[in-house]
């Protein structure tokens, strides 16, 4: 292998609701791996959706460092549809990828996906999100409960104890939704006043109806956190409509570019930024690991911070 990028601090072992897949770091009887050189591997993507800035990151992140040793990589977009991301992994089974690279739409309806990958001998890794049911190598993520928790305190902070808020909430079961909400709420449930919380499926155009929403029927609100960056530039589009633009705060979650924009613009409040080109390349990095015969994390995390407009 030619380059290869350590699983530094940057990606320590951590812990949080994660799913219930076994992870093959977990399960002793998991076997000898067949090592292979990375120029020779076959990689299979299937990534959830690349309408999103952040997905795309992701897959650059992959491709980048599978171009850089030569390995070959077939990247499927899901468009959030769960049936069409099944049949697209039993496509890149049918090929014969040496490895999946898998950020599910839905961490349930993964699951038999992930099991017939197990069935026919290829390894699975899961990044964002995890798989509620069969084996995977790792999952590679970002604490998602901390980083629902550090937008919890800083609408705090902001907006002050017991502010009124809501909550936009991403794909139901996705692993990310669960987590990010988990982390928000059991902060929010003593130090804020939340108000509402509805579903935007991590979309833009959704962020934006749902919001104008949320404004008729609570027109008290202070803030809003976002489960991603997409979502919150929705719902400030709608702040704006509302000539409410600087009285109700927006916390987002990514750290996209047009989040970063929009915090320069000043019209976002903060995000809690991931790294999703570094997510990539943690994926595909231990794609390699695995096929050297290196011991792999079950979990893999990559750092989160929150940025606003003084940073």
């Amino acid at each position: 292998m030619k380059k290869l990028i350590g699983l530094t601090a940057a990606a320590l072992l951590f812990l949080g609701g994660c799913g219930s897949a076994t992870l093959e770091g977990e399960n002793t009887d998991s076997g000898a791996v067949e090592e292979k050189e990375s120029s020779a591997l076959v990689v299979g993507v299937s990534l959830s959706t690349l309408n999103n800035p952040f997905f795309i990151s992701v897959k650059e992140g992959i491709t980048d460092l599978a171009g850089d040793e030569g390995s070959e990589v077939k990247v499927l977009d899901a468009q959030d549809d769960t049936s069409k991301q099944s049949n697209d992994v039993d496509d890149l089974i049918q090929q014969g990828v040496d490895i999946l690279l898998i950020n599910p739409v839905d961490s349930s309806a993964i699951t038999p996906a992930v099991e017939a990958a197990n069935s026919a001998g290829i390894p699975v890794i899961a990044i964002d999100r995890s798989s509620d049911g069969g084996q995977v190598v790792t999952l590679v993520a970002s604490d998602n409960v901390e980083g629902g928790k550090m937008a919890a305190q800083y609408i705090e902070e902001i907006s002050g104890s017991k502010a009124k808020v809501a909550e936009l909430e991403g794909i139901p079961g996705a692993s990310a939704t669960r987590e990010r909400g988990k982390g928000f709420n059991d902060y929010a449930k003593d130090n804020l006043d939340l108000v509402d919380q509805q579903t935007a499926n991590f979309d833009r155009a959704e962020g934006l109806t749902v919001m104008e929403n949320m404004l008729q029927s609570n027109p008290e609100i202070e803030a809003i956190f976002a489960q991603n960056d997409e979502m919150a530039l929705g719902a400030i589009e709608a702040i704006e409509a509302a000539g409410k633009t600087g009285d109700i705060q927006v916390v987002g979650f990514d750290g996209t570019e047009d989040g970063l924009a929009a915090i320069e613009a000043g019209t976002l409040s903060a995000t809690v930024a991931q790294q999703p080109t570094e997510l990539g390349k943690l994926a595909m990095q231990a794609a390699f690991d695995h096929f050297s015969g290196k011991k792999v994390e079950a979990k893999i995390a990559s750092p989160l911070e929150l940025i606003k407009s003084d940073n």
